[in-house]
């Protein structure tokens, strides 16, 4: 694709949505890592009806431990492999208390050091918590990249690298989100809604969805 097109991709994905959110509810840095550490091969629907009721009495770390493992399974009992994530959270609660004061850190060394909190897990909160420009690559954006011709590749890094590199800068703070929600809504796996799709004309898929 070139720069031109990718410049209008992302323009026309900005005009449907001026300011994207994540679609996980948080209350601060740390619920938000909690909830993006949750949302591992779960639905951000399921883990916000999870997390509504643990949000209401946990916050921080402190509140977690001391609510502990065995109560936090109950809060989360519905979201898939909910045993091995709550031993994480209890963990990272721990780590955060431990070597950071109770804080959410802002770098990704630090990040990606706490149990359940991938490179992916890691550019959410950079993105979203601190407002840095970082492209996190779940399955939608990896599939939008890949299909329109955005930014090729055959991993996740190799696609976040290829986005960093393309993505104009005066776009870079929003793009996860303009791309994930775009992947969830509109390019989708099965049938993607190509007639319905704005930057369909720029986009090297070539199975278009034609109803």
């Amino acid at each position: 694709m070139r720069r031109a097109d990718i410049d209008t991709f992302y323009r026309r994905l900005a005009e449907g949505r001026p300011n994207p959110t994540s679609e996980l509810n948080w209350i601060n840095p740390y619920t938000l890592v909690v909830a993006v550490a949750l949302s591992a091969q779960a639905t951000d629907v399921g883990v916000n009806r999870a997390t509504g009721p643990l949000f209401e009495k946990v916050q921080t770390p402190e509140q977690m431990v001391a609510l502990g493992e065995a109560r936090l399974k109950d809060f989360i009992k519905t979201i898939g492999l909910f045993n091995t994530k709550a031993k994480n959270v209890i963990r990272l609660s721990q780590i955060l208390i431990e070597q950071h004061g109770g804080q959410v850190p802002r770098d990704r060394d630090s990040l990606e050091a706490l149990p359940g909190v991938g490179r992916k897990t890691a550019n959410v909160v950079l993105n979203v918590a601190f407002g840095e420009p970082t492209i996190a690559v779940d399955t939608h954006i990896f599939r939008v990249a890949n299909r329109t011709g955005l930014a090729p590749g055959k991993t996740p890094l190799a696609v976040e690298k290829g986005l960093e590199k393309r993505t104009p800068a005066h776009w870079k703070l929003h793009a996860h989100h303009w791309l994930i929600l775009h992947g969830r809504y509109v390019c989708k796996a099965r049938k993607p809604l190509c007639p319905d799709c704005v930057v369909r004309d720029l986009c090297g898929y070539k199975a278009k969805t034609t109803v």
